[in-house]
């Protein structure tokens, strides 16, 4: 298939975050389902579009897929170091996976990290239910960074994101 891969525009911030909403309800990823409070960050891209970089991967007028990078020190990221990048809320509509937009989307941000002057790495956090993405982050060149692994919800037992790490 044959799409770009491009920041985001205004107008196609809702469907990114549609795609990105579904794809973690579709896929099970969000604990409270439909009442989850992530939902709401999950299709805010116009507020992560003011803090960091929301690129996409479209193609014949459609948007497949988003994700945010956020630069080295960038607002948004969790569990960045100084030096460091950050990938967030990768997504790809579910009937255009398994094309290479997800990955054509983290070579991108990989990209993009290398050209941030001074960043050695780049990281993100994944559930454990993500496999797919683990195997791609993998073929990518990451490493579990286990001892960054996190809670984002201290408050509940059992919610822990996985690290990975590329070393730039």
């Amino acid at each position: 298939m044959d799409f770009v891969i491009r920041q985001a525009t205004a107008q196609e911030y809702d469907p990114v975050g549609e795609i990105t909403a579904q794809a973690y309800l579709r896929d099970g990823l969000l604990d409270f389902g439909e009442s989850d409070a992530y939902l709401g960050e999950l299709r805010d891209v116009a507020k992560r579009a003011a803090a960091a970089e929301v690129l996409v991967a479209a193609a014949d007028g459609r948007v497949l897929g988003g994700v945010t990078f956020v630069p080295s020190g960038g607002p948004m990221a969790d569990i960045a170091r100084s030096g460091e990048a950050e990938i967030r809320m990768l997504a790809v509509a579910h009937d255009a996976r398994g094309r290479g937009a997800g990955e054509a989307l983290v070579r991108a941000c990989v990209d993009r990290a290398r050209a941030v002057e001074g960043c050695t790495g780049i990281v993100l956090s994944t559930q454990r239910a993500m496999r797919t993405a683990h195997r791609l982050y993998e073929r990518l060149g990451f490493t579990r960074a286990p001892g960054r692994d996190w809670n984002p919800l201290p408050e509940l037992d059992g919610v822990t994101l996985l690290a990975y790490r590329l070393t730039l």
